[in-house]
């Protein structure tokens, strides 16, 4: 089966360049954000609520808690958030609440509502939200190769390239295998560069 594009990272600032010109820019964004900066599979993202992310003051959590019915597997697992991932989480639910609102939401049923909503205010399946990061990709230019899997191939092969042990970056992905998340990792001319001036 054929891999997902890795894109670099001028073409992943070209690619949040051009959802800034969606209609639905805020949301769009903040689920790249969850594949590219929390490794997180399309399936997982399309599956969160607003508890998923949100604490009881307002805040955004340090991390997620996916149960096993979130995930592809019949395992839960946890998405640690970086402070970057968390303000973005931040600024979007921000398009949709005030500050306020914020910390209500835990004392109504709004709480329990998908994270990402679709333009009918219904939240999206796995399929339809692979669809709509298929056009996404497609708009923006990413005709070869690039989908809704080429953010966790992003964040699995930056962390390969920062030397984040092997364990650790199974963790983070969900993996069980090492051979699982070595398929992620692709190896570009830069990371050879850097590798051979150890030497």
């Amino acid at each position: 089966m054929k891999q997902a594009r890795t894109l670099n990272e001028k073409e992943l600032n070209a690619l949040f360049r051009y959802v800034e010109t969606r209609k639905y820019a805020a949301r769009d964004r903040t689920i790249l954000a969850m594949t590219y900066f929390g490794g997180a599979r399309i399936g997982e993202v399309a599956a969160l609520r607003i508890k998923d992310v949100l604490a009881n003051d307002g805040t955004i959590k340090l991390e997620i808690n996916l149960t096993a019915e979130q995930t592809k597997g019949k395992y839960g697992r946890t998405i640690v958030l970086s402070d970057k991932l968390r303000k973005e989480l931040m600024v979007y639910l921000r398009t949709r609440f005030d500050k306020k609102e914020l910390v209500a939401l835990h004392y109504s049923d709004l709480i329990n509502k998908p994270l990402f909503a679709t333009q009918k205010s219904e939240g999206f399946t796995a399929n339809t939200l692979t669809y709509t990061m298929h056009m996404l990709y497609k708009d923006a230019g990413f005709l070869d190769g690039a989908s809704s899997h080429s953010g966790r191939h992003f964040f699995l092969s930056t962390l390969s390239s920062k030397a984040v042990p092997l364990k650790v970056m199974m963790a983070l992905a969900g993996h069980r295998q090492a051979q699982t998340t070595m398929r992620y990792i692709n190896v570009t001319a830069d990371m050879k560069r850097a590798a051979v001036e150890l030497v």
